[in-house]
C-alpha cells in the first residue's frame, strides 16, 4: 500500500511540473507573440539591433501564437512535437542571433536560454496522451 501511496504522489508532482513548465511556455508564447505583432517598442527596438526587419516580427509573433494553442489544445501530438521544436528554434535562435550580432550580456542572454530549459523540461514531462505512440 505504501508503494501504491508513493507512485500516486510521484505522479501528482509528475504531473503538475509537467503543467507548470507548460503554462510558463504558453505565457511565454502569448506575451511574445502578442508584444511581436502588436510591433511593441521593446521588442521592435531589438529586433532591428539584431539586424532583422521590422516585419519578421509579426511573422514571429504569428507562430508563437498558432504554437501556444497547439501545445494547450488537447490531442494533436505530431503537432504538439512540431510545436516544442518551434519553441526551441525560437529560444536558441534568439540566443545565437544575440552572440552573431555582438549583444551578449547576461540579462538579455539568461532569459532564453532559461526558457529553452523551461520547454525542454514541459517536453519531457509531457503525458503519454500528448506524445507520438509507435509508428
Amino acid at each position: 500500500m505504501t508503494n501504491l501511496a508513493s507512485s500516486a504522489v510521484g505522479s501528482r508532482r509528475h504531473t503538475l511540473a509537467y503543467w507548470v513548465a507548460t503554462a510558463l511556455i504558453v505565457f511565454e508564447l502569448v506575451l511574445g507573440g502578442v508584444w511581436d505583432v502588436s510591433r511593441a517598442p521593446q521588442v521592435r527596438g531589438l529586433i532591428e539591433r539584431l539586424g532583422y526587419p521590422p516585419y519578421f516580427l509579426v511573422i514571429l509573433g504569428v507562430w508563437k501564437l498558432l504554437g501556444a494553442v497547439a501545445l494547450i489544445i488537447p490531442r494533436f501530438p505530431r503537432l504538439k512535437e512540431w510545436a516544442y521544436a518551434g519553441v526551441l528554434f525560437d529560444l536558441t535562435g534568439a540566443v545565437a542571433s544575440q552572440v552573431a550580432s555582438g549583444l551578449v550580456d547576461v540579462g538579455t542572454m539568461a532569459y532564453p536560454i532559461v526558457m529553452s530549459v523551461v520547454a525542454l523540461a514541459s517536453w519531457a514531462l509531457r503525458p503519454s496522451s500528448r506524445r507520438l505512440g509507435p509508428r
